[in-house]
């Protein structure tokens, strides 16, 4: 009897365990199957934004490639001349990028929600903004394009004629790329990073195209890059309108003129807009103010030395800001849908992706920067060697830089979703002011280190003071929360 009595109760916690076990193991599995199925979210996203950022520098590459061989003119003043036009349209777009980030967090938030009427209002509240930003920059050629090319003068006759050249025919493209920044904002707080990806790859292929055909065959020069961009971008609003219309033409409501510009739903708009225009002043201050104090350094070296390894670190953000694409659309999306769960899973693997990618970077920096390095350098150019060597003294940062910027890259863009513009530019203004702190309290005493600790360091506190301004997130979190 006892046996009998002692086989059952085996039985019976054999039977407790086996089940215990059974739901356990399902548990885990289940989790590990949300856990893939987040990550898949994050790098449906992210992989293609990727792949969009990657595009950029090639296209320079390309189009420096044929300004060099323009016929009948000297390469060196062509690149020169083109790098400068150049940069006057990158600080008009950066200046002009806050349509993207305010439209893509409330698009998302909408699309959460599935709030069909609130997502057909962004589309058509981003384009009728992004239109009017277009058309006053393009009303306006004339004090920018006067002011920008006496504050960017070379001092050489041919080279400040190229330029103003190049400027007064790109600007035709200026609306057609802002309004790219809407379509991409509203696609992105959509979910959809293949389409932005696909329209950017098929305009960069269209620029170098064009520009080939332009500047060396109709033997039009610099003005046929210029004139390649805007053939190109223009060709990239008109294919993002057929594809939209096509994919999203039954999620997309007839809307009258006066709800797309109904004065507190625009009043919202550009308080969120408002506040991403002075975080980007403030970002290109810190970055204008770094190529300002590499040449006040009165070393050409140091200077070249600087560039190319700002250049390092931007191959770096190409990664990152995937990953912070990835984080605004998502968290948007979450914050939307009320489900908080979610958030806290997606906000978690953004982070350990993006530093993930941040210690890979690392590894790479120390096992090969050397041969990185010598890639960005001219090989004609003479003194590779005392490049490398001066390099060598201030690589230590750009080591160091990958680790500092894994979080404010991902914070970025928990805050683009989340729609907290003022915490971005309140941690952005506070940054700055370290940044020039340090550039200027410490430039005389340790130099060039003082520019690359007050860049490091005004990365790494931008996403400290995002995340406990948010009160260490719980504010986001709060928000999906509620019911």
């Amino acid at each position: 009897m006892a046996k009998v009595t002692i086989f059952f109760n085996i039985s019976h916690f054999r039977n407790i365990y086996a089940a215990n076990y059974r739901k356990i193991a399902n548990n885990v599995y289940l989790c590990n199957q949300r856990l893939m199925s987040m990550n898949r979210e994050i790098l449906r996203i992210a992989i293609p934004n990727i792949i969009s950022n990657i595009t950029v520098p090639l296209m320079g590459i390309a189009s420096t490639f044929i300004a060099g061989r323009v016929a009948g003119a000297d390469g060196a003043t062509t690149i020169g001349a083109l790098s400068i036009g150049v940069a006057i349209f990158n600080f008009i777009y950066w200046n002009c990028s806050f349509i993207r980030m305010g439209t893509s967090g409330l698009t998302a938030q909408a699309y959460g929600a599935s709030n069909e009427r609130e997502i057909s209002m962004m589309l058509w509240r981003a384009l009728f903004v992004a239109l009017g930003v277009g058309i006053t920059a393009f009303a306006l050629q004339w004090p920018i394009g006067e002011f920008s090319l006496w504050f960017m003068s070379t001092g050489d006759r041919a080279s400040d004629a190229m330029i103003a050249d190049y400027f007064y025919t790109r600007i035709w493209a200026v609306p057609a790329g802002i309004l790219l920044f809407a379509f991409n904002g509203w696609l992105t707080g959509m979910q959809n990073a293949v389409v932005p990806m696909s329209v950017a790859i098929c305009v960069n292929i269209l620029h170098i195209g064009f520009s080939y055909l332009f500047s060396i065959v109709g033997s039009m020069g610099l003005e046929g890059i210029a004139l390649a961009s805007v053939v190109a971008q223009w060709t990239g609003v008109v294919v993002m309108i057929v594809i939209i219309t096509l994919k999203y033409r039954r999620r997309i409501v007839r809307v009258s003129l006066r709800d797309v510009v109904d004065m507190e739903a625009m009043r919202s708009f550009f308080k969120i807009n408002s506040d991403i225009i002075i975080r980007t002043f403030c970002l290109v201050a810190v970055y204008t103010f770094f190529t300002k104090a590499s040449a006040d350094m009165g070393d050409k070296n140091i200077l070249a030395v600087n560039t190319i390894l700002l250049q390092l670190f931007t191959l770096f953000s190409y990664m990152n800001d995937g990953f912070a694409f990835a984080a605004e659309a998502l968290t948007g999306r979450f914050i939307g849908a009320r489900d908080g769960v979610s958030l806290r899973k997606c906000i978690k693997l953004c982070v350990v992706w993006c530093f993930v990618v941040s210690f890979v970077y690392v590894g790479v920096y120390v096992g090969w920067w050397r041969d990185i390095f010598t890639l960005l350098v001219d090989s004609e150019t003479s003194n590779v060697e005392e490049l490398i060597a001066v390099a060598g003294e201030y690589i230590g940062w750009i080591i160091a830089i990958p680790i500092a910027c894994a979080l404010p890259f991902v914070m970025d863009g928990i805050m683009v979703g989340a729609t907290r513009s003022r915490i971005m530019r309140d941690s952005m203004v506070l940054s700055t002011i370290v940044y020039f702190g340090i550039l200027y309290g410490l430039g005389w005493l340790i130099g060039n280190d003082a520019i690359w600790m007050a860049f490091t360091t005004f990365m790494f506190v931008r996403g400290v003071f995002q995340f406990f301004m948010s009160h260490r997130l719980k504010d986001i979190y709060a928000e999906a929360d509620r019911s």
